[in-house]
Parts: structure tokens; sequence; C-alpha cells
């Protein structure tokens, strides 16, 4: 225990990486709009000398946005990142990052020349070790302050246009929550609750899919990067069928606190955490942004859900039917779309018929209600971990679209989407800069697989090294070591009763059988019984 906790401590000060590079966020950089850091490797900006990258122009897509956004020059996240940078880092080959000093997905080495495709498995398929080292990554990361990258807590304007930068520290974890939580905020439209709700730059329309699957790859290479665990993947969580919430143990995501239902057990790591970025009214009542203050424990009540609104966990039958919609997106591109595949993953659709339905969540959505707590509000519902189960067995639905209908990229709206949603947006709020459409394609180009994938007819098993099977047996005697102690030693108290009772009714027998042979006047003993009568082995030993 004493040599984990000091190697978490050297874990803590090895540099990880997010999305506000804490080089950008000076006065000087907001000035003059540039974020173009120094890669240390060479000391030059944006790694040119070494032919990764160099400062460039930030292009911007000019094409038309749909009708349910219809301000301007209004929102930081409109014409992403034009309203802090211009000019950033443009990577070349197969390097990324903010300097373009990382490897992007999928390559690994020094020069980003190896390319690697890593294996996201079913989380209830890990070994004891793999769980508990998956859950102590994320621990570390909820615990581990960026010393790389900051959030941005003040609009711009309260900067006054980037004289006064208004920038705060983050924990790794607690910065993806942040970034789930500004994508899909409210629009500050001027003044206490002033906003214009219908905006999401992540949610209800095409970009809900290539949004995620950036996130959950900057995610997992930011763990990497963290632990230096280069072979870490994001298991997932295949919840086809499931009749309540199979990851909610105190092995895995944390159990039902037996104090109070909407609290996680006190012997899960997790029951310690303080969810960020929860109180959207609060923040709105002040035209305020979350500055990634702790707000309270992590709630969860699995299945104590509005059941009006979700009736049941998806199927194996909606999933397949899901997948068998031809249509990536249609008219009008929101959570109105019928036929579409990506509103009935989403879960505005019905995984029935195809067709929108108001007041009911299926698919994606029926897992975040049905979880009943932090999970189940839209801007802070990356607090619960549980988030990274589900969003990796999503993304490995749409990765089996994909391979079923290969759609070429022009299926993918190139306008007209609400804002945020067309193919050439940059992603909200990723820096380095990420566009939509350019990830609207298989995992097999991005460096990733799922285990189920591989063979979908066959079920996953998990055959373990004979250390590992050890492992997972003493882990079972652990939980029943009280039960089977109480076993043995009531066992052995029965054991002597019986062992008495019977030891004293043969000395009985035995002493009638003398008496009678006196009567009889039966000389000969029994054939050795007078070496077994002295004899220390013919002891029981029970």
């Amino acid at each position: 225990m004493l040599l984990l906790s000091i190697f978490c401590l050297f874990l803590q000060l090895h540099p990880s990486s997010q999305q506000f590079p804490r080089a950008c966020a000076t006065a000087e950089v907001l000035r003059t709009k540039q974020c173009c850091p120094v890669w240390e490797g060479d000391g030059s900006v944006c790694g040119a000398r070494s032919g990764r990258g160099f400062c460039q122009d930030v292009v911007i897509s000019d094409s038309p946005n749909g009708p349910q956004y219809p301000h301007s020059n209004i929102d930081d996240r409109e014409r992403w990142p034009m309203v802090f940078y211009n000019r950033t880092c443009q990577c070349a080959g197969n390097f990324m990052g903010f300097s373009c000093g990382e490897c992007t997905f999928g390559y690994f080495g020094v020069n980003c020349a190896e390319r690697r495709e890593s294996m996201r498995r079913n989380i209830l398929q890990l070994s004891v070790t793999e769980r508990q080292k998956f859950i102590s990554y994320l621990n570390l990361a909820k615990n581990t302050i960026s010393p790389d990258y900051v959030i941005v807590a003040g609009t711009y304007a309260e900067m006054n246009d980037g004289t006064n930068p208004m920038f705060a520290d983050i924990s790794v974890y607690d910065l993806f929550v942040w970034m789930h939580y500004y994508v899909s905020r409210d629009a500050f439209l001027g003044g206490p609750n002033n906003v214009w709700t219908d905006i999401d730059f992540a949610h209800e329309s095409a970009a809900f899919l290539p949004w995620h699957r950036v996130y959950l790859l900057h995610w997992e290479h930011e763990i990497r990067k963290l632990t230096g665990d280069f072979n870490f993947t994001i298991p997932y969580w295949d919840w086809r069928d499931a009749q309540d919430c199979q990851v909610c143990t105190d092995e895995l995501m944390g159990a039902r606190s037996p104090l109070n239902p909407n609290l996680i057990s006190p012997a899960s790591v997790f029951s310690s955490w303080k969810v960020v970025c929860t109180q959207p009214e609060e923040y709105n009542s002040r035209a305020a942004l979350c500055n990634g203050t702790g707000e309270g424990p992590l709630l969860r009540n699995p299945g104590n859900h509005d059941r009006s609104r979700v009736s049941r966990l998806p199927t194996s039958a909606d999933v397949e039917f899901v997948i068998n919609l031809t249509e990536y997106e249609t008219d009008p591109m929101d959570r109105t779309a019928n036929m579409s595949f990506r509103n009935a993953l989403e879960g505005f659709a019905s995984p029935e018929t195809g067709r929108a339905v108001n007041g009911q969540s299926n698919m994606h959505n029926a897992l975040h209600v049905f979880m009943n707590g932090s999970m189940s509000s839209v801007q802070g519902s990356a607090n619960d971990p549980i988030f990274l189960l589900h969003h990796a067995f999503i993304d490995s639905i749409f990765e089996q679209w994909l391979r079923k209908h290969q759609p070429p990229r022009t299926h993918y709206p190139t306008e007209n989407a609400p804002i945020g949603h067309n193919d050439g947006y940059y992603m909200v709020p990723f820096i380095p800069l990420y566009r939509n459409g350019d990830y609207f394609l298989s995992t097999k180009a991005l460096g990733y697989e799922y285990a189920y994938l591989l063979d979908p007819g066959t079920a996953e098993v998990e055959v373990l090294p004979f250390s590992e099977f050890i492992l997972t047996h003493l882990e079972q005697a652990r939980q029943i070591w009280q039960w089977l102690l109480g076993a043995g030693i009531l066992g052995a108290l029965v054991a002597g009763i019986v062992m008495a009772a019977a030891a004293l009714g043969w000395r009985k027998r035995r002493q009638r059988k003398k008496k009678m042979a006196s009567v009889f006047g039966e000389r000969q003993p029994l054939l050795n019984s007078s070496e077994e009568e002295g004899s220390t082995s013919y002891q029981t030993t029970l």
C-alpha cells in the first residue's frame, strides 16, 4: 500500500495536457490571438524546426447553420476558436497537440512512426488487477491538477476582451467534466437568467457521435500520459438487455450506500469524489461560467427514475433496429429528426419505429436517466465515471453502423445543421482543433478496436493467466472470509460432538463385550486388541 501511495505521488508530478494551454492563457496571447507554443523538444514554435508543424491562421467554415440558434456574435463558442485565437499550431503528418509535440491517435514513438491498434474491452471481462488499475487511474486523474492546461472561468467580455484573463486550475478528470459542461451550456444573452437554451455544440445533432469519439480518444490519451501506461484503453459496459446497473458494485464503479440510496457506498473510492459544473440554473441566474469548484458528492440512484420516461434499458433488438437505419442524419437534423441513425442512437427517436418521440428517453439517453443522479443532467453527466463506460459502448454502436453501411463523408451534413454540427465546424472546446467531418470514419483509421466486434457472433471470453486465476479466487475468498471462518468453526464443533458420541458408544459396546466374554469363559482376546489399545497411532485425529 505504501508503494502504491508513493507511485501515485510520483505520477501526480507527471505533466498532463488538456483544453486551454496554460501557455496561451496570458493577456499577451489573448491580445495577439496567437496560440502557438514552443515545443520543448527542439525549442521552436510548433516544433517547426523538426518539421512537426507551423503557426498558421485558423480557417473557419462559412457554411450556413440551421435556424435553431438565430443569434450572432453573442457566444464565445461561435466560430470556434476565433473569439480566443485566430492562429494556432497546424501539425503535419502523424503529429498532434497544441505545440505539435504529441502523436495523433493510433501512432506512438519518438517520431510518431509506430502504428498500433489498441483494444477496448468489456469491463465485466477484466481481471481483478485490471479493474483495480482502471479505478486507480480514474482516482489519480481526479486528484491531479493539470500543470499544462487550465479552464476559462469567465466570458471573453468579462475578461475585458482578453486584457484581464480569467482562467482556473482544475484536475485532469474534472477538466473533461468541464469540457462536457462548456460544450452543452446555455448561451448567455446578457443579464441574469437571460439565456438561449436551444444550443448544444455536442448533442442533438450530427456532431454528437464524432464529438464524443474525439472526447474519449483525448481522455484516453491524457490518462496514458498521466500514468505512463500507453497500453491503457477505456473499457465499455455492454448494457444490452441488462435489468439493473451491472457495474454498480464496490469492485467496479461503486455500489449504493446503505445509509443513503442517492450516494455511493463508503467502500468505494468514488464516494469521496466531489462533483463540478452541476448547477446550470445557478450559473444562468448569475450569467457566469462554472469555475470548477466542488459542489457536493457524486449522486446516483440507478433504477429509481421516472418510469414514464424510461420504462426499460435498451435491448439487443433496439440496437439491431437502430444499426439498420440507413440514413446518418435527416432534416431538420435535430431532436425531431425521423429515421435518423444519429437521433435514434442518441435517444430522441424510438428504437422500434425510428420516429422522434416526446417525453421519452431511449438508447443513449435512457442510460443517463436510469442512473438518476449526477449522470442524469447533460452538463454535469461526465462527473460519474460510468459516463466513460456508457459512451464507449455508444461509440462501438456507431462503429457497427459505419462498418455495416460504409458511408462516404458526403453523408455527413456540410451545412444547415444546428450551430457547431456542420462538417467543417471545429469541435468546441478542443485545442488542438478537430473538425467534425474528419472523425466520421472507422476506429480502424484511429488506431483502436472493440473486443466484441472482432467476432460479433461469439461471446467475449476472458482467458486469465494462472496468476490472475489465483488472484480472482483469492479476491472472492476475501469477500466471504467471515462466512468461511464461521462455517469452519461450526463444522469443527459439530464434528467434535459427533466423534465424542461415537467414541462413547464404542467404549460402551467394548465394555459389554468384555462382560459377556467373562460370563462365557472366553480366554482368547480379540486379535491385536492389546496392541491397539497401547498404540498412540490408534488415536483419531478429529
